[in-house]
């Protein structure tokens, strides 16, 4: 495993700190604490993390416009106003699966917004993955899922790769990116070999998948065409959970933890659990889409 110079950036000692995204005007990273049922702003000129509790589960927020967010929550997508500090509701479909909640999730280039679900207790494949789109619709797009998960798309867009973490399966689709619609899943890469459980995922400018690996210790790089692992950066957190590209370059990789079941007194290895961490893997990385905002300027 390579120990390229992984850097401690915010000590957040998240519970389960989760879904990054970068936010290239306002040259921010957003990311999720579920368990913390929040989300927060981190400035990494300035060290400044700003927190927005949410009152419930959040497993994953993608920018929508000046101040505005979408979550996607315990109980389905609402958008967020961050001056305001105002939660709106805007579709639950998942409403009769009181036990589920939305986990990982992000924007195609389309600006429509993909997210899963999982099982709270993470007991039985009740999970599914739905789109909510620009113009409000909802509408599930795959279903029988253990813990839904990482998601990217290919370069050329003909291709969505998406994670699910129960059943350590990193799947391909086929995409059509102009009616966002998704087919022919197959098996892209099976963990069951590897340490740890899939878990976020992002892709860089030579198509090459990152993975990070819950009870693993690290991120991992692989090449989607032949299935294959190319490398391994070391993370000092077990529960490695997710990673995005950012920086004005799209250069560094910031990497989100968590402390979840680690007692405070047994931090031993690991005292920054829970902390974001960034590398430069000698590897640009894609831009983080944010949410068509039609739908939430009509709301307003």
């Amino acid at each position: 495993m390579d120990s390229k110079n992984v850097q401690l950036v915010l000590d957040a000692k998240a519970t389960l700190g989760e879904g990054p995204s970068w936010n290239e005007e306002e040259k921010v990273l957003y990311w999720v604490d579920i368990v913390g049922e929040k989300f927060c702003r981190f400035d990494l000129e300035t060290g400044q993390n700003e927190s927005f509790p949410i009152g419930e589960f959040v497993g994953a927020v993608v920018c929508a416009g000046k101040d505005e967010v979408v979550l996607a929550t315990q109980s389905g997508f609402q958008s967020y106003h961050m001056k305001h500090r105002t939660l709106t509701p805007l579709v639950d479909p998942e409403d009769h699966l009181p036990f589920n909640r939305f986990n990982d999730g992000k924007c195609d280039s389309h600006g429509r917004f993909w997210a899963g679900t999982m099982e709270i207790i993470e007991k039985v494949a009740t999970g599914s993955l739905y789109v909510l789109e620009p113009d409000g619709s909802c509408r599930k797009v795959h279903e029988d899922v253990g813990v839904s998960n990482g998601i990217a798309w290919s370069l050329d867009e003909k291709e969505m790769y998406y994670i699910d973490s129960m059943r350590k399966h990193v799947l391909a689709f086929d995409f059509d990116a102009e009616k966002g619609e998704i087919s022919r899943p197959r098996l892209l890469i099976d963990f069951a070999g590897e340490q740890g459980f899939p878990d976020g995922m992002t892709i860089d400018t030579e198509g090459m998948l990152w993975i990070a690996h819950w009870d693993g210790w690290q991120v991992s790089r692989w090449n989607p065409r032949t299935g294959m692992k190319l490398e391994s950066i070391a993370v000092p957190a077990a529960k490695v959970t997710s990673c995005i590209f950012g920086g004005d370059e799209l250069d560094t990789l910031y990497i989100t933890s968590a402390r979840k079941g680690l007692e405070e007194d047994k931090a031993g290895d690991q005292p920054h659990a829970g902390g974001i961490f960034a590398v430069k893997p000698g590897v640009k990385g894609t831009k983080t889409h944010a949410f068509g905002t039609s739908y939430i300027q009509q709301k307003e």
